[in-house]
């Protein structure tokens, strides 16, 4: 085997063999392919694409070249991966609620990517706590906590790690088959039973279309159950962000007044029908219903939140941040309300506008260097199909300076649209694929 004859066979339109993937993967770990070879292998797949076979065997070849977690443990093990929106924190409910109804998850999460909030992003905005936690502990965690949302060690996928630094910088990133391979690598590195793969479709998405949408999803599923996980997919509406705040402190918030508070309104209802679906798969549920009310359940009766604040505090966080959490999160040193320049309703939202504003904010990172300020976002933005009079609060900005609230405001007025009549509201749930 040698990358020269893989590559050769792709140009050619042929999927390399199970074999080959695995050699070829291998290589990207240790070396022994080169960055011209692997920047040739990325571009032929993204040109000449896979088979589901040889999809499937490039994601396990991949997922092979570190570590595979291995569980002994008295119940199922679940987990969800969402292709990124904004306002998107259903892992941070999703994961302790799970928990709360008798699941392990083991959730390994990244950070934010373009104008999409990352989950540990969002966990590190909490004082203290550390999302890079060893093997032994992350075992720990389960056997403690039930749940735990970490990061990745090097040790995981290192031969993704690789090929999508080539992908980054080859214009191969929007590859179908390199992006199932990527997602699906490092997830199934932590052999969970069933997945729920949440795919985000609309303004604030990377997929603005349903064919694009779709597409993805059924090879997620594919692959995924090809390989030997339970898995299915929700394609889920991001026209909006899911909750009304946006950045990490700010998110975090949101979460724990759902937990501790009301837990309602979209965020909420998706939490529900994504862990709806895992515990069918997992037979701890009749159906979809049934399992979506056992986790409305836990988000409403303390079970989840008494989950989050113990997985907080494994963490290296405040042991007591379920019952003080306002205490604890970091603000920001100017907050700025914005009124709406005009009555009548709100008719459509440009997510991904907002999600760069509180990029620009410092809520992200324009370079991969850039420190984040846990404190700045938006917060109380209003929802589609909302009637608004003119001089209404459209939302509150979360600034490090006068300069940048600025800048933060003329994005979101721009970004949002005040119409005469209402527009149908788009479905939370466009479509599920198994």
């Amino acid at each position: 085997m040698d990358a020269r004859a893989i590559n050769a066979m792709l140009r050619r339109g042929e999927t390399p063999g199970e074999e080959d993937l695995r050699w070829f993967a291998q290589g990207l770990a240790s070396g022994a392919v080169s960055d011209a070879q692997a920047g040739a292998f990325a571009m032929a797949v993204c040109l000449q694409g896979l088979s589901v076979e040889g999809r499937r065997a490039l994601t396990l070849a991949m997922r092979d070249t570190g570590d595979v977690l291995q569980w002994d443990l008295d119940g199922p093990v679940l987990d969800k991966h969402s292709t990124g929106g904004v306002g998107d924190c259903v892992s941070l409910l999703l994961a302790p609620a799970l928990a709360a109804c008798g699941a392990y998850v083991p959730m390994i999460s990244g950070r934010g990517l373009g104008h999409t909030g990352g989950t540990l992003d969002k966990l590190e905005a909490i004082p203290g706590v550390s999302i890079q936690v060893s093997e032994d502990r992350l075992r720990r965690l389960m056997q403690d906590v039930g749940c735990a949302i970490v990061g990745a060690t090097a040790r995981i996928a290192p031969a993704d790690r690789r090929l999508y630094a080539i992908r980054d910088v080859t214009a191969t990133v929007e590859s179908l088959d390199l992006i199932t391979a990527s997602i699906l690598s490092k997830k199934l590195a932590a052999s969970p039973d069933a997945l729920v793969l949440d795919v985000k479709i609309g303004s604030g998405a990377f997929m603005k279309t349903a064919a694009e949408a779709g597409a993805l999803a059924q090879s997620l599923c594919d692959t995924a159950n090809a390989a030997g996980c339970k898995a299915s997919a929700l394609i889920t509406d991001m026209n909006q962000p899911l909750a009304p705040a946006l950045g990490n402190a700010l998110e975090v918030a949101e979460v724990m007044r759902m937990l501790t508070v009301k837990a309602a309104g979209p965020l909420a209802e998706i939490s529900a029908v994504l862990g709806g679906e895992l515990l069918v798969h997992a037979g701890l549920a009749a159906d979809a219903a049934a399992g979506a009310d056992k986790i409305t359940a836990a988000l409403t009766d303390g079970r989840a939140a008494d989950r989050f604040g113990r997985m907080i505090a494994a963490l290296g966080g405040p042991v007591d941040f379920a019952d003080r959490w306002q205490d604890h999160l970091p603000g920001a040193e100017v907050i700025r309300e914005v009124k709406t320049p005009s009555a009548g309703y709100v008719t459509a939202m440009n997510g991904e506008a907002l999600g760069l504003a509180v990029v620009r904010l410092g809520g992200g990172r324009m370079v991969e260097s850039d420190r984040i300020h846990p404190g700045v976002g938006i917060s109380g933005l209003v929802r589609l199909g909302q009637q608004v009079g003119a001089g209404d609060t459209l939302a509150c900005i979360h600034a490090a300076s006068d300069d940048a609230a600025d800048m933060a405001e003329a994005a979101l007025v721009a970004a949002v649209s005040i119409g005469e009549a209402p527009d149908a509201l788009p479905p939370l749930v466009h479509e599920r694929i198994s």
